[in-house]
């Protein structure tokens, strides 16, 4: 099926299986491998993109699903004079991040979550991502950083 998703402000046209996830169609028909697969069982997040402005594990939307509709990844979150997403320069501050795997997933759900509940409290933060598993850091900077993003405590 040809199918035209609009990536990161872009129109992308490509003939796609019916049964191609999103998160492949983005790697490797949109060439934009900042999204990480991660188990292909939506367990772990980190290839969660942001579908319509809502954020969706792109392991679990099939491309045709995209199809006419808009999709934010990470390299679509940095502005064109590369000055980073208020998040994405809270998680370089804070060092919310190790080996980085996770990294994209839980900035790209951080936002959605502060769309959500932009007063969030760190009970709000952990809820609200404990659906993008981190092995590396505990998650007490991630917290942090998502917590210094919105305004709140650093």
């Amino acid at each position: 099926m040809q199918i035209t998703v609009t990536v990161n402000g872009a129109a992308t046209t490509h003939d796609v299986e019916p049964r191609r996830l999103l998160v492949h169609y983005l790697r490797e028909d949109a060439g934009l491998t900042g999204t990480n697969i991660g188990c292909d069982t939506s367990s772990c997040g980190a290839c969660t993109v942001h579908l319509n402005g809502e954020a969706v594990k792109s392991c679990t939307v099939l491309a045709v699903q995209a199809d006419g509709q808009e999709v934010t990844t990470i390299e679509g979150l940095a502005a064109a004079d590369g000055t980073l997403h208020p998040m994405q320069q809270a998680f370089h501050e804070c060092h919310a991040l190790q080996c980085g795997y996770c990294t994209p997933g839980m900035v790209m759900a951080s936002i959605s979550l502060l769309d959500e509940v932009p007063d969030a409290t760190e009970a709000d933060v952990r809820e609200g991502l404990e659906g993008n598993l981190c092995r590396c850091t505990g998650y007490h900077n991630i917290v942090k950083a998502v917590l210094q993003a919105a305004g709140g405590a650093q």
